[in-house]
């Protein structure tokens, strides 16, 4: 069984950063890619940054680019969410993802296989 777990949230200013981090255990020799989403108070779940396991190849949303930044250690069957300039509409419940199967794009939920518990992001003005 895949089991996920996120960690590195919390409270932080508006302008300042944070590190997310979300490990992942069984059957890793098969992941496609990794990807954090975020569902802020009162909205639907949304894609934020995906990265291919193998490749390395990475894919963001436009609100994040330049701001955010995904990566992973494969021996360590890891992946980061760098989170710099963070605003306000930032805050929300971050999520990492995993998916098996070769994906096109990268932000409908239904091609993603496991989900972690959720790590609570906070921005303050």
């Amino acid at each position: 069984q895949v089991q996920l777990v996120e960690s590195g949230g919390g409270l932080v200013q508006a302008g300042g950063s944070l590190r997310l981090s979300c490990a992942f255990s069984g059957r890793a020799f098969s992941t496609f890619a990794m990807a954090w989403f975020r569902q802020a108070p009162g909205k639907e779940r949304e894609f934020v940054a995906a990265i291919r396991w193998n490749g390395g190849i990475t894919s963001y949303t436009d609100s994040v680019k330049g701001r955010f930044t995904i990566s992973r250690d494969n021996a360590k069957s890891t992946v980061f969410l760098q989170m710099d300039s963070l605003k306000p509409e930032g805050t929300a419940v971050y999520y990492c993802a995993r998916s098996e199967r070769p994906i096109v794009v990268y932000y409908y939920i239904k091609d993603y296989d496991n989900w972690g518990q959720g790590t609570q992001v906070t921005v303050s003005s």
